[in-house]
């Protein structure tokens, strides 16, 4: 374990940031020393005595005190500004996730990180991120084959806002459920062609506004283009009650699945990693903060600039060093 602790901080107290408290504080070489949001930090709530809680305006005023930032934003609209801004002051670490937009997103920040001396990982979480680098091991190592990624069974947050902006929903969510039969050809080593509709089904769970047109909500679910109207959708009308209790948790998770051949074809061979998240914003938050410990060694060992996941060595992710490492793990 380290000489002194690493110094964290957090930009944004959505669920992200309040999974990213908890995995500080299960992390015994890390300390939180302030959380930042663009609220009212009277607002918010937060009872972690000794921790600094301001505006996101008055951060960079922290730059001496904290180590590494957790930018915990969205995508959409937050991080694309975010990251570069806060990487002229902090070493900093996204979860920037528009697939499309990374490396774009990169050029940027890491020009900001070299004319700063910063270390900024981006795309960090399970995926992008841990599924990220599954997919190119599994590549690399049999580049005879073919890679699938399902999701879920899992609340997608994407969609399930979506589904609450249609009139006349009241609650609303939506799972992504990954399509058993097709898993299994892929287990078998059977290669197929499988569209995105053919790989997930998508399951909606509906509390209506007080009178509201069911037929008109489930239609308009249904056809919704980019979301909804390429896929097998169920709408299911339920009472508030049963949404309560039944629909308040981000549970989520998936497959990275790689079916291949060694040799001149003879043998099958299939690299499979899973994940099985009851708290979908907990676990990306410790895969954050777990990335923060290696910006914190790049950035002393003078390695600047924007990193992603397929930068960094395992070894850095860990409290131990590589002694105990090659003892515990190897």
């Amino acid at each position: 374990i380290m000489e002194r602790k690493i110094n964290l901080g957090i930009v944004g107290y959505g669920n992200l940031g309040k999974g990213a408290v908890e995995a500080i504080k299960n992390a015994p070489d890390m300390n939180l020393v302030g959380i930042f949001s663009r609220r009212d930090p009277k607002t918010l709530g937060i009872n972690e005595p000794g921790i600094i809680i301001d505006h996101v305006s008055n951060a960079r005023k922290y730059a001496g005190q904290i180590d590494v930032m957790l930018l915990c934003g969205g995508s959409a609209t937050d991080l694309p500004v975010q990251t570069p801004e806060f990487t002229e002051y902090f070493n900093t670490i996204d979860s920037f996730d528009t697939h499309a937009k990374i490396p774009e997103h990169y050029e940027k920040v890491h020009e900001v990180a070299l004319k700063n001396k910063k270390v900024a990982i981006i795309s960090v979480g399970w995926d992008p991120g841990l599924f990220s680098i599954n997919r190119v091991m599994a590549d690399a190592i049999m580049p005879k084959g073919k890679t699938y990624t399902f999701w879920g069974e899992g609340l997608s947050q994407g969609h399930s806002d979506a589904v609450r902006r249609v009139a006349g929903v009241k609650y609303g969510v939506q799972y992504t459920i990954p399509n058993e039969k097709a898993i299994e050809q892929v287990r078998r080593g059977e290669n197929p062609e499988l569209t995105t509709a053919e790989k997930h089904r998508r399951v909606c769970y509906v509390v209506p506004e007080e009178g509201a047109d069911l037929r008109a909500i489930e239609r308009t679910i249904k056809t919704m283009p980019n979301y909804f109207a390429d896929y097998h959708t169920e709408v299911n009308f339920i009472t508030e009650e049963e949404f309560m209790r039944d629909h308040t948790k981000s549970p989520h998770g998936g497959f990275v699945i790689h079916s291949g051949t060694t040799g001149q074809n003879e043998h099958k061979q299939v690299y499979e990693f899973s994940l099985k998240l009851e708290s979908n914003p907990e676990f990306t938050a410790s895969v954050l903060v777990a990335y923060a410990r290696a910006a914190f060694r790049l950035s002393n060992e003078g390695q600047y600039g924007c990193k992603t996941v397929f930068d960094i060595p395992p070894g850095y992710l860990s409290p131990y060093t590589p002694e105990e490492l090659r003892e515990k793990f190897l």
